[in-house]
């Protein structure tokens, strides 16, 4: 439960700290962010012909949905987090947990759905902000 709220508290000074600096591009920063940690577990792995080439496919996988966050909207960066959250879970499943560190699962997933599910309301207050000052216009 300590990695959770570790994680939790992780998220919540990411938030934070990124939103504090208003000249970023937010976008950019939420995606490279979502790039490295898909790479994470490539670099757990690497000892493990098997996992690392899994960790490969999962690792692109979240730079495409990062570009597409950069390039479109904060849904596909949402979704992409999101996404890593359940991948956190699902990866004992499908490779060998013993090369991750202790309770990475729940550390990683509690920072990534804080962020994604904070992504997707955001992205959702923008779009019904351009609604109204659409109709407004």
């Amino acid at each position: 439960m300590n990695a959770a709220l570790i994680g939790i508290s992780l998220g919540i000074v990411v938030i934070v700290t990124i939103g504090f600096f208003k000249h970023l591009d937010k976008k950019m920063i939420y995606g490279l962010i979502l790039t490295g940690i898909g790479f994470l577990y490539v670099g757990y792995t690497w000892m493990d012909t098997y996992s690392i080439s899994i960790n490969i496919v999962q690792a692109v996988a979240f730079v495409l949905l990062s570009y597409l966050g950069i390039r479109k909207n904060l849904y596909y960066l949402g979704a992409g987090y999101i996404l890593h959250g359940i991948w956190d879970f699902v990866y004992p499943y499908i490779a060998d947990p013993s090369l991750l560190p202790p309770h990475y699962d729940l550390f990683c997933a509690s920072i990534d759905f804080l962020i994604g599910f904070y992504l997707l309301i955001v992205q959702y207050q923008l779009n019904k902000r351009n609604s109204l000052s659409a109709q407004a216009a």
